[in-house]
């Protein structure tokens, strides 16, 4: 499956419906991760738990900049860096291993790994087959626009009557729908279209998920054109839970002790640190 497809949450047919739905009450954009719901009880069991000596990880090659190889052959990525992180705060040997996407719960149930870090969002479907930690990243949304402009107020009043390029079908324009909808929303058949709408000057704002957008934002193809205006969104009903690590539903100890790992990797500052490692620009 794309690795794209895994993160993009689409609106479909039930974008209407959603927009329906959902309150009217603009929401404002957060600037930090927010915390997971149950973090205190699961510092209550993580201090007391067996060692591990190994822990054994697996995930896929093909999901720049969460995992990929580089140009020597090397396994890297947000979610290799993370793994790393978190055996080195357990004082276990990291044993990293590749498969294919389809391939990694199967794993995962048969035994064959301890977790799985590959950037799966927590949906229903993976809840009925496995556990998951606290999140270690999230996949904000993003308003970009023209370099040098006046400064404006990134919220629906704000952009009362702005033109917002934003690719079609998409959560993104479900939620531009439901909380901007006084601004002008051109749903484009494609992100690139959109994009390409920004640089013509054919709209004033594009709105889409911030991870591609930062390597749009860094690379030729904007010709430097633009630059994230505002904060990030980080809505769950449109833009799902996060990222989180993947454990057998048996396996509560473990995910105490990754769970506890992770929020020493986060107050140290290295998870910032491994993001800003991967992303030209901060993604949130």
């Amino acid at each position: 499956m794309n690795p794209v497809k895994r993160i993009a949450h689409r609106a479909g047919p039930w974008l209407a419906l959603l927009a329906m739905a959902l309150p009217a009450t603009p929401l404002v954009a957060q600037t930090t991760t927010p915390t997971t719901p149950g973090t205190a009880s699961s510092e209550r069991v993580g201090t007391d738990l067996p060692k591990r000596v190994v822990l054994r990880f697996v995930t896929e090659s093909e999901y720049p900049p969460f995992n990929f190889y580089d140009d020597d052959g090397v396994l890297i990525g947000v979610n290799v860096d993370v793994a790393r992180a978190i055996c080195l705060e357990l004082n276990a040997t990291c044993d990293v291993k590749v498969r294919p996407w389809e391939e990694l719960l199967p794993a995962l149930a048969r035994g064959e790994a301890d977790a799985v870090i590959a950037g799966h969002t927590i949906t229903p479907q993976t809840l009925a087959q496995v556990d998951f930690t606290n999140r270690y990243f999230h996949m904000p949304a993003r308003f970009a626009g023209p370099r040098g402009t006046e400064e404006i107020e990134i919220t629906p009043e704000g952009l009362d009557g702005k033109r917002i390029a934003v690719p079609a079908g998409t959560a993104h324009e479900a939620y531009l729908r439901v909380y901007f909808r006084d601004s002008r929303i051109l749903p484009y058949a494609s992100a690139e279209l959109a994009r390409e709408a920004l640089l013509a000057g054919q709209a004033d704002f594009l709105f889409d998920d911030g991870v591609s957008l930062v390597f749009w934002l860094n690379g030729a193809l904007s010709q430097q054109c633009c630059e994230f205006k505002g904060g990030p969104f980080v809505e769950p009903r449109f833009f799902g839970d996060g990222m989180a690590i993947a454990v057998s539903k048996t396996d509560t100890a473990l995910k105490a002790q990754l769970n506890q790992a992770l929020r020493r990797v986060r107050a140290s500052g290295r998870l910032e640190e491994i993001v800003a490692r991967y992303f030209p620009l901060r993604v949130y």
